[in-house]
């Protein structure tokens, strides 16, 4: 089945008189998958293991396991440090963001746009921390 684009999910949302008429012709467009599942896929994509991951994002390695067994959550913040941690583009951190419904990082603010730089020019936490300290913003 064709994916559907965003657009078209809010026209037909915003045209619909029936929540559950939506619901059902939309069922595949949904976004179905957990956090820990989105990033093991993105672990064997890109072929890292999880310690490596896990010391990568400078996580506590508990923790680090508990998330990508799904038994913990991770906040906006350590999932921004898996991303690091994972090597991702910033196109995959803004749909990994949206999936896991957190924001997505948005450049008209300031702590985003030096996050966005870092995913960027492929920068690793230790030095994106730098760049946040040092523009008096809270480190990841």
């Amino acid at each position: 089945m064709k994916e559907k684009r965003t657009e078209n999910l809010m026209q037909s949302l915003s045209k619909t008189n029936d929540i559950q008429s939506y619901v059902k012709e939309n069922k595949e467009a949904f976004i179905n998958i957990t956090v820990a599942e989105a990033l093991n896929k993105y672990a064997k994509e890109k072929g890292l293991s999880k310690p490596n991951i896990i010391r990568r994002s400078e996580i506590n390695d508990i923790y680090g396991y508990q998330i990508f067994a799904g038994t913990r959550n991770p906040s906006r913040d350590i999932l921004l440090c898996l991303c690091f941690g994972l090597t991702l583009s910033v196109d995959e951190t803004q749909s990994l963001l949206k999936a896991s419904g957190l924001a997505p990082l948005y450049p008209k603010i300031k702590r985003d746009s030096i996050i966005l730089y870092g995913l960027h020019n492929s920068n690793s936490i230790c030095e994106i921390n730098e760049q946040l300290y040092n523009h008096e913003e809270p480190t990841l």
